[in-house]
């Protein structure tokens, strides 16, 4: 494999654990990040073993931390490739929220699931040009490109951050700068299940396959995408939702 070192954000938990790990079991080295937990990215590091090569903290949702946070990667090794996983999901009433309720969702969620993110990937298309190439995946949703109501921040936020990709993805292509991305619908994690654990039934009825995906589901995907196995792809973005929605 020619990429070797990976920074994956918000790895402590849940997806970014799971890709964390896959990658790991392929052969990469795995930068770890996380935001407020120690405990858990300590137990992601334990996980990776000698896989893991760094674990760093910062908090995206200030956009001004991001650049930091490939700059404190940077300083250990060089990086062949980024993972934007981190995200806040943070349900909304549009109309009947106040306006200090509205405006702080919007910042914090634009500033997590997007601005971050677009500092990150330019900062690491910076280094990885003067270094011969590299591969941005980044973590996306179904409703990027269906839209949910009650969450319509979060869905903006996440169909910005497809329409991203895919524009770099031809902006940057001929610098052998890659990117994808992966959009689940439903995944069983810790958080989900606390809370939507009174509407699984429903939630898995209507997903043709019968059930929700799994991190590692998501993680499987993700690895290939960042393998030599994907070298002429470039600006896809992959449902990950069961059959559960296509557009």
């Amino acid at each position: 494999m020619r990429f070797k070192r990976v920074l994956v954000t918000g790895s402590s938990r849940g997806i970014g654990r799971a890709i964390a790990q896959r990658l790991a079991q392929t052969g990469w080295s795995v930068a770890i990040h996380y935001t407020a937990s120690e405990k858990e990215a300590a137990q992601t590091e334990r996980l990776l073993g000698s896989a893991c090569s760094g674990v760093y903290r910062a908090d995206l949702s200030a956009p001004s931390k991001a650049k930091g946070l490939i700059e404190a990667a940077l300083a250990d090794g060089p990086l062949q490739a980024l993972v934007n996983n981190a995200g806040v999901y943070m349900p909304l009433d549009f109309i009947q929220s106040g306006d200090a309720a509205f405006s702080a969702n919007f910042h914090k969620t634009f500033s997590i699931n997007f601005e971050s993110p677009v500092a990150m990937m330019r900062a690491a298309a910076k280094h990885f040009d003067q270094n011969g190439g590299g591969k941005i995946l980044n973590v996306a949703s179904r409703v990027g490109f269906k839209g949910e109501g009650g969450a319509a921040l979060y869905a903006s936020s996440k169909a910005a951050l497809i329409n991203l990709t895919r524009s770099l993805a031809v902006e940057l292509a001929p610098r052998n700068i890659q990117l994808f991305g992966i959009a689940p619908g439903w995944v069983d994690t810790a958080m989900v299940r606390e809370g939507m654990n009174e509407r699984l039934a429903e939630i898995n009825e209507s997903i043709p396959l019968g059930r929700m995906a799994t991190p590692k589901d998501c993680a499987a995907t993700a690895a290939f995408l960042l393998s030599d196995d994907a070298a002429y792809l470039s600006g896809v973005v992959i449902d990950i939702n069961g059959a559960s929605y296509f557009h």
